[in-house]
């Protein structure tokens, strides 16, 4: 019966029972599949559940492109789930959800939620005042499930074994049409998880997908409502953004919603300072491209690009409250991580890489006797220099500076030698201070009190 109604998918569907779409219709090929994926749909039906691969990748495909994640939806438990697969562990409290690991990939599967506003109370449903759902974990249909996923053109569900995509929403109609629309109201479902705002900031900047204006109206209203989830969630969401090939359109997006102002002060300076923001542009663009090269991109190097005008700005002011050069600088960087941490809770892990690319900054600057080639040999120099060249084309450092290490690296041993320029006054090697002899006792014995 569901076949019957094919024909009327384009014309989209306002929800409720869901269409199936075969094959001729939307193109997306079982090989197209991780074969990770794959696996676990098949073993999930052998065991008598239903799997569907579900979200983003259904859309991605859908549109072109390549996903980077094959996440998994269907009807088992996670315990049910955990059972079936010796590789697997159950994560999160507030959503629970299964990773299924295979080999060096992680499947990620989720169970069927059920529909929001059930009268009873439930200790596996918490849901604040406002709306804010702190913890969710009941279950229920496939149906109920589609209808609590965000934008229309996630809730896509792919069966492999028929290569049938089920569609409740019009997501595949969406999907067309490049446009991203939230599924019900779209002030409630913001209450429920105000990430929402943010996530519909990063697709549209990501899928080049327009927002439909009855989802993109409450966005500017609601932006407050950020401040109250967790900052490591806000961090994490906000890496999504920056390493997701497209950080500049993003960050023009946030700023297009109003989803920048007193949620990432970091970007409230970058954006409203014109030096800043040239830094910044050339910043984001190089990311960008090593992203889309599929060249490794660091959050590490990422929040060091942020946060340098602030530590540098910070930097000088100890020194002309007559701190030494080498002490201000280690304390203005402590002083502007914990600062930002506070409002943003990226990990401490990256606190020594984000330390040493700055600290490699002032040593660039030395380019006699034989600091150039200790700096050549220091385990960072790649991602210092990397930070210097991002520096020069945004007017930070000279270009003479970049280019002139850009050769150094290069040369060789006979060019290096004549590239060295002659000591300053003052930056030759300190002498070490001259000890007299060791007291001795009438015993002979060192006199150590």
């Amino acid at each position: 019966m569901i076949r019957r109604l094919i024909s009327k998918v384009f014309g989209g569907n306002s929800g409720g029972k869901p269409i199936a779409i075969p094959l001729a219709r939307h193109g997306i090929e079982r090989e197209q599949i991780h074969p990770c994926a794959l696996k676990v749909t098949r073993t999930l039906k052998e065991n008598g559940y239903a799997a569907f691969v579900v979200g983003g990748a259904v859309r991605d495909l859908l549109i072109g492109r390549e996903p980077k994640d094959f996440d998994i939806a269907t009807d088992a438990t996670p315990e049910e789930v955990r059972q079936c697969f010796r590789r697997s562990r159950i994560i999160g409290r507030r959503f629970q959800i299964v990773h299924v690991y295979c080999g060096a990939d992680t499947i990620e599967v989720t169970t069927f939620r059920a529909s929001q506003g059930e009268p009873e109370a439930d200790e596996d449903r918490v849901t604040a005042e406002d709306g804010l759902i702190l913890r969710d974990n009941v279950f229920g249909s496939q149906a109920e499930d589609a209808a609590r996923r965000d934008f229309t053109v996630n809730a896509l569900y792919y069966d492999p074994e028929h290569e049938e995509i089920w569609d409740s929403h019009g997501g595949v109609a969406d999907a067309k049409k490049r446009l991203l629309r939230m599924i019900g109201d779209p002030e409630a479902r913001y209450r429920e998880d105000p990430v929402r705002m943010l996530r519909a900031a990063r697709f549209a900047a990501k899928l080049d997908f327009r927002i439909d204006p009855a989802t993109r109206a409450p966005i500017a209203k609601l932006a407050p409502l950020l401040e109250r989830i967790p900052a490591a969630r806000l961090f994490d969401e906000m890496i999504k953004l920056l390493l997701s090939g497209h950080a500049e359109r993003g960050i023009h997006q946030l700023r297009a919603e109003g989803l920048h102002h007193g949620i990432f002060p970091m970007l409230d300076a970058l954006l409203d300072d014109p030096a800043r923001q040239t830094f910044l542009h050339v910043a984001l663009h190089d990311t960008d491209e090593r992203v889309r090269n599929d060249q490794s991109a660091s959050p590490a190097f990422l929040i060091a690009c942020l946060l340098w005008f602030d530590m540098n700005a910070t930097w000088h002011k100890l020194q002309a409250k007559g701190e030494p050069a080498q002490a201000a600088l280690f304390a203005a960087m402590d002083q502007v991580l914990e600062q930002q941490r506070d409002t943003l809770a990226f990990p401490r892990r990256f606190d020594g890489t984000i330390k040493e690319i700055w600290s490699l900054q002032p040593r660039f600057e030395q380019r006699s006797g034989a600091r150039p080639y200790r700096l050549l040999t220091h385990p960072r120099f790649r991602a210092g220099y990397d930070f210097l060249l991002i520096r020069a084309k945004g007017g930070d450092a000279p270009q003479e500076l970049a280019d002139w290490w850009s050769r150094f690296q290069d040369a060789g041993e006979a060019e290096r030698a004549n590239m060295l320029q002659p000591a300053k006054t003052g930056e030759g090697k300190r002498r070490r201070r001259r000890r007299g002899p060791k007291k001795t006792t009438d015993d002979g014995a060192s006199n150590l009190a």
